[in-house]
């Protein structure tokens, strides 16, 4: 019993296969999927995604403006997420936050969208997916003004960063996400802090079709193989498989306020 907290799977690069990538996962015990979508908040990839939750009793779907899109968030991209958070199988707002390595969009509109979405979600009582890469400490700063008040649910999703990072996050009532990298071979650094962080404060995903665990590298990345990153996180807990799944689907559960199914 597994859950993929965080997936890309309405895009391209499954429009060849989709309906046999879910069944896959289905196979390998993946009981439910959160499919993120981003991209241009006027390309219509925001409908796609929550059209894609609505067709599948095991899919549901979050909505926001990653930060490379940052520069196209507008008065109508906010209404569209507020408009789409309505729907039943919709229920988090993200990801958003700050990617300074990229800088595909300017830096101060970036913190700009991300202090704007944030507001916006604690207005609808939502939790959050936050994306931060070489920003730790702006991340914080704006999450501490803008959320932690807040008592919302929230995930760092796709940790990569530093044990500093993973306890401010933890102080912030945020839950910590840990993907393929995890099993990444000079990723030692990162197994500590995963194998430190707290049980009910843990989840896991794919973050496909991106970041592909061992032992599939090279393969394109898909929520079956979420299993492998519960596998890696149970042998640095000394937990068996099964403990680590029903665990981490017990937190992705209690965060969503939504029922997983046996």
């Amino acid at each position: 019993m597994f859950v993929d907290s965080h997936a890309h799977i309405d895009g391209p690069e499954f429009d060849g296969d989709r309906d046999a990538v879910l069944q896959r996962a289905r196979d390998a015990g993946v009981t439910a999927i959160l499919n993120v979508g981003t991209g241009d908040p006027h390309s219509g990839a925001f409908e796609r995604a929550a059209m894609l939750a609505e067709q599948h009793d095991d899919v549901y779907a979050a909505i926001g403006v990653h930060p490379h899109d940052a520069r196209f968030y507008d008065d109508g991209a906010e209404k569209l997420i507020q408009d789409l958070l309505l729907a039943p199988r919709v229920i988090a707002w993200g990801e958003i936050g700050l990617d300074f390595h990229y800088d595909n969009s300017p830096r101060d509109v970036q913190l700009k969208v991300f202090r704007r979405q944030l507001k916006a979600a604690r207005e609808l009582r939502v939790p959050v997916i936050i994306h931060t890469r070489e920003a730790e400490a702006e991340t914080v700063e704006v999450l501490r003004d803008e959320w932690q008040d807040s008592k919302l649910p929230g995930i760092m999703h796709c940790f990569s960063g530093s044990s500093a990072l993973a306890n401010q996050c933890v102080d912030l009532g945020l839950s910590i996400s840990f993907s393929g990298i995890v099993t990444f071979k000079k990723a030692d650094d990162l197994r500590a802090i995963a194998a430190s962080v707290p049980l009910d404060r843990l989840l896991i995903e794919t973050d496909c079709p991106y970041l592909t665990p061992v032992p599939h590298r090279g393969k394109r990345n898909e929520p079956a193989y979420v299993v492998e990153v519960a596998r890696c996180l149970a042998e640095l807990r000394g937990m068996t498989l099964d403990e680590m799944g029903q665990r981490t689907t017990e937190n992705f559960s209690r965060i969503f306020q939504v029922e997983t199914a046996d």
